[in-house]
């Protein structure tokens, strides 16, 4: 438990935003599933490009991830 105030705040604030950072991982976990199909079509692709470009630009996963994944993905096309 928080000692002062600004320790419960900076707890809520953690609370939260991991629950955002949890639901941004889960989505492109599942887009990735959906794009390693071998008809996947291309809007799917484009789709979780697009939410891992996101990821990195907040800072959820580390840019040099994101670049990783985005390789990985289109080597495998």
């Amino acid at each position: 438990m928080a000692n002062t105030k600004s320790a419960a705040k900076r707890a809520r604030q953690t609370e939260r935003r991991a629950l955002r950072n949890r639901r941004v991982l889960s989505r492109i976990r599942t887009l990735s599933k959906r794009a390693a199909n071998a008809e996947a079509p291309a809007t799917d692709i484009n789709a979780l490009i697009s939410a891992i470009d996101k990821a990195a630009k907040r800072g959820i996963i580390h840019r040099n991830a994101a670049i990783r994944r985005k390789a990985r993905l289109t080597r495998a096309r």
